[in-house]
Parts: structure tokens; sequence; C-alpha cells
């Protein structure tokens, strides 16, 4: 069957899909977008994604390029095209089409819109989940508004490509004070000594995750005991448990920092029954 993407108002084969040399998002990296999960043909955590969706708008001053309303009903129809079942959404939105100049263009310059789907099979994310994934660290480069989900993410792919390098997973991304922000792609989590599920605080050093909003509520749930606070290497290093929080990853448990084993070197029990839980508690539109 062949991929079907929205681009711009039309349903274009995914072969033919195309945006303007012009685009802001192509020459400045000047847009936002948003990963949804679909789960067993359910959307997860739709509003909480679409929300964050207009956040980030709003804080780059990009006007929304249809309705929310219409929205739903674009990422609906290109999962149905597509045959969506399990797999992910993407939402991209630039400032759209202008002539090259860093000023914003007038505001009757109307925003791009592209969405796309890709069907994934769940079993493979299992499979790794069952056996963790390891992790390397890398200085934190990013920008200092990663609250902002910016298709700006050429930090992110150098702190990826740099874990492919070193067979790893992923990166998780240290400050200039050696403390943990996130993953390349993922919020990072500790389980310390006591039992306590560590995670970095919200603020514009990480990303509000989606799946680590709704992980909080089912930490909550199970009755384990959260902070939220920094954590240096230091303390990973000597955790009970890791693990990395995303839509594409749900619950990964990390049994690898720095080719260093973390507990006993595979998932612990905490976890693995975080990821268990997490699509009974996530909303399935």
């Amino acid at each position: 069957m062949s991929k079907i993407a929205y681009v711009n108002g039309r349903y274009v084969l995914h072969r033919d899909a195309m945006v303007h040399i012009d685009d802001r998002g192509y020459q400045f990296a000047d847009g936002v977008y948003e990963v949804c999960e679909v789960f067993r043909g359910g959307l997860i955590d739709e509003k909480r994604h679409f929300d964050r969706l207009a956040y980030s708008l709003a804080e780059l001053q990009i006007g929304a390029p249809i309705r929310a309303e219409a929205l739903c009903v674009v990422v609906r129809e290109v999962m149905a095209r597509n045959r969506v079942e399990n797999g992910y959404i993407y939402v991209q939105v630039t400032r759209g089409v202008a002539p090259r100049d860093h000023v914003f263009p007038p505001i009757s310059v109307r925003p791009s819109l592209v969405v796309t789907a890709r069907q994934v099979d769940p079993e493979k994310s299992a499979i790794t989940a069952r056996k963790g994934i390891g992790v390397v660290t890398t200085p934190d480069l990013r920008w200092k508004r990663v609250d902002i989900k910016s298709i700006a993410l050429l930090p992110n792919v150098l702190a990826r490509q740099f874990a492919w390098e070193h067979d790893a997973y992923e990166a998780w991304l240290v400050d200039s004070d050696g403390m943990v922000t996130e993953g390349a792609a993922s919020n990072a989590w500790i389980v310390n000594a006591s039992g306590t599920v560590v995670t970095r605080q919200i603020d514009h050093c990480i990303l509000r995750g989606i799946t680590r909003t709704r992980l909080i509520e089912i930490i909550a749930a199970e009755g384990l005991k959260l902070e939220e606070r920094r954590f240096n290497l230091e303390e990973a290093f000597s955790a009970r448990e890791a693990f990395a929080t995303g839509a594409t990853t749900l619950v990964m448990p990390v049994v690898r920092i720095d080719g260093r084993p973390i507990g006993t070197g595979a998932p612990g029990p905490v976890a693995p029954k975080l990821r268990a839980a997490f699509h009974n508690a996530a909303v399935r539109t």
C-alpha cells in the first residue's frame, strides 16, 4: 500500500510530498512538531500532545495553520489512509513560505502543515524493553528553550549519532554543572538506593514529555515515591534502576550507562511495572 501524507491542504502520495524551498522550516528550522503514538487504532494522550503543540506555536509566535478540530480530522484521516493500527503520527508546523529573511514574514503568510503516519510492530519495542538498553553521556549543546518542541534538532541528531557509534540506544545529555538533563529523544529517570523514582524537574532545560506527565500519574497511583529534581552521573551510576521515556519508547529500561551496568545490569522491577501499566492509564481516543 502506498503511503499517504497531508501537506498544506492536500493528501498526496508520500513519494510526491513536497514543501517549497523557501519554507522557513527548511531555511531556518523555524517550526515545531509533535509525535503521537497510535496504539490499537487509538491516539494516545491526543489532547496533551495538541496542547503542547499549541504551547510551542505560541512561544514562537506562529499561528495555528488550521483550527484544532480540523487538525484532529486530518490526523485521523492520515491514520486511516495509511491503515495505521500501531505506530506514530507526526505533525509539523512551520512559519510558512516567505523570501529568506531572519525577521518574521508578514502575518498574512500562512503557516505550513505536514502530517505523516508510520506503522510499527510494538513487539519489537517490547523485546528491546525486556533486554534493556545502553546509553552514553555527552554534553548538552542545545539551545536554552528546550521546553519548545522545535524542529531544530541538530544537537539531538549529533548526540544520537554519537550513541550509535558507541553501540548505545540513546544519549543522555549532561549540562555544565554535571547534571543529567534528558535524553536526545527521551526523558531520563533513575530509581535511587532508597527506591525513590527521580527525574529532572520541569524547566526550560527539558521538554515536558507527554509520556513523562502520564507516568508521574502512574507512579502516584502505584504508591511509589517521586522526586522531581536534578541528578548527576554519580547518582545515576549508583542507582538501582534507570529508564527512559518517550512517545516512541514508552518506558524503556536502561541497563548500562557509559558501559557501566546499572543495578544488576538487567531491567529491575520498577520500569517494567510502569511500562505494563502505561497503556491502561493513558487516554486513548
